[in-house]
């Protein structure tokens, strides 16, 4: 099916489903305080946003609409779930990198590599590539593109194409801009964010871990600082 494009909200709620649907197995399908929290962590978003209940509800609606979000009443609450495979007739390590440029922006291949190794663990860059062409000659309309390099820099980068043609200054991100400033094409640089990249996934994945085992036992934890 040929969809419109989604809002940054709408793609961040849909990145969200598919990243805790592979990290937080057992909570997943999530509810909608759930996709809250997802969608406005500080961590592994960029950029980083503060939506309301309200705003999420609408567009879990919108979604619905679209057959991209499916709703369960399991339990006490409803939860919901993305459908991107089926409607976008995709396989699993393409919705996996679609989610990672919906939740980080616009990417290298390297980078992409590293964050979606949770999501699918890629055997190497030449795999990812693969998946990438795929999506951007795919014959029902191409949901990412490749960037000009920028001067100065050794990779392009991937952008999805879900919430139509990115801005034009969209090489970079607005937080890869902020912590890369004038050495856009230093090697270390990029080095050293691939690890922080790499760390913030462990941090995730702990404070997942913990949360399971503070509910297990019937732990509350203080709320954050």
């Amino acid at each position: 099916m040929s969809l419109p494009p989604l809002s940054l909200l709408e793609s961040r709620v849909l990145g969200v489903l598919v990243e805790k649907q592979k990290t937080v197995p057992d909570t997943y399908p999530l509810t909608q305080n759930a996709l809250v929290a997802g969608c406005n962590q500080k961590t592994s978003r960029d950029p980083v946003v503060n939506a309301s209940d309200a705003d999420v509800q609408a567009v879990i609606e919108r979604l619905k609409d679209l057959s991209l979000v499916v709703e369960s009443s399991g339990g006490r609450v409803m939860r919901y779930a993305h459908n991107t495979e089926r409607v976008l007739a995709i396989p699993s390590q393409s919705v996996a990198l679609l989610a990672v440029l919906m939740l980080r922006g616009p990417q290298t291949a390297g980078e992409l590599r590293i964050n979606c190794d949770r999501l699918h663990r890629f055997a190497d860059i030449s795999a990812v590539l693969g998946f990438l062409q795929e999506l951007a000659e795919r014959p029902a309309g191409a949901l990412v593109v490749e960037l000009s390099r920028l001067p100065g820099t050794r990779e392009t980068r991937w952008a999805h194409l879900l919430s139509g043609p990115p801005p034009a200054d969209a090489s970079l991100t607005g937080a890869t801009r902020e912590s890369m400033g004038d050495y856009a094409g230093d090697s270390d640089v990029v080095t050293l964010k691939q690890d922080v990249a790499k760390l913030r996934a462990d941090v995730e994945r702990l404070e997942a871990t913990i949360a399971k085992l503070c509910a297990e036992l019937g732990v509350t934890l203080p709320p954050e600082r």
